[in-house]
């Protein structure tokens, strides 16, 4: 059983429903989002226990509940075909993460995802952190409706992905290329946006599996973003390309 806590988790994980979902334990008496929970939860059929201000805090022991608790069994993680296969062909796009560990950085990343229209999300089995309620919380309850993969090994996952038709982009600090400046066909068809960890950066094994390696143009100080922004900027891009070759397509 995991607990997620906070109005944006608990909701998103009751709208959803892509978890096994227990028992909702709101404070009472109720808030109005409390009572819009409430809803959802009878929808789905999850019990709702409703619980004196006093014992509710003892239940949350110190998490940032705001008045709402939601018992639920973990979220389901899919193989990478199962995960290539999420979206229309030619429109997908996943993210694939090579040595993120943070869960902040990868529930933001997941928000981003998620907000920008992206397929799903690809972690490694090692090197990257559980699907935790902290990772639900720092995407702000995304993450309970974007598809999540794992691979064993990230090469031979983007290698497949290769093979299905996908290419691979990659966020890469040192790449010659601007992000801005990279050509119209880079974002066509099936995407793979890969990112690293910070600091550290894409793995060479991973560098060499790419189709194109694009650099964040920085005009300030810092030599580079938070893996997070990076995420946001790039698939913000793909938007934005996509945008424009409808805009040309012939009617």
């Amino acid at each position: 059983m995991e607990l997620l806590s906070g109005i944006h988790p608990v909701r998103e994980a009751l709208r959803a429903r892509r978890r096994r979902l227990l028992r909702l334990r709101l404070r009472a008496p109720l808030s109005r989002e409390g009572a819009a929970l409430a809803a959802l939860a009878g929808e789905a059929g999850a019990p709702v226990e409703q619980i004196a201000a006093a014992d509710f805090e003892a239940a949350s022991a110190g998490r940032r509940s705001q008045g709402a608790l939601l018992e639920a069994g973990p979220l389901p993680v899919l193989g990478v075909d199962e995960l290539a296969a999420a979206g229309a062909p030619g429109g997908r796009c996943l993210v694939a993460l090579d040595g993120v560990e943070d869960p902040q950085n990868v529930g933001a990343i997941a928000r981003a995802a998620d907000a920008a229209g992206a397929s799903g999300l690809l972690l490694t089995s090692r090197r990257a952190p559980p699907l935790s309620p902290a990772v639900c919380r720092a995407s702000a309850g995304a993450i309970e409706h974007l598809p999540v993969g794992r691979a064993p090994n990230l090469v031979r996952a983007l290698e497949g992905l290769q093979r299905g038709g996908f290419w691979c982009l990659g966020a890469d600090a040192g790449a010659g290329e601007p992000l801005f400046e990279s050509p119209d066909r880079a974002w066509q068809g099936d995407l793979v946006i890969v990112l690293g960890a910070e600091g550290r950066g894409l793995r060479p094994g991973t560098l060499r599996r790419l189709d194109w390696r694009l650099r964040i143009p920085v005009a300030g100080g810092v030599e580079s973003l938070n893996v997070a922004a990076a995420a946001a900027v790039v698939l913000y891009e793909r938007l934005r390309r996509r945008a424009l070759a409808a805009d040309a397509a012939p009617p």
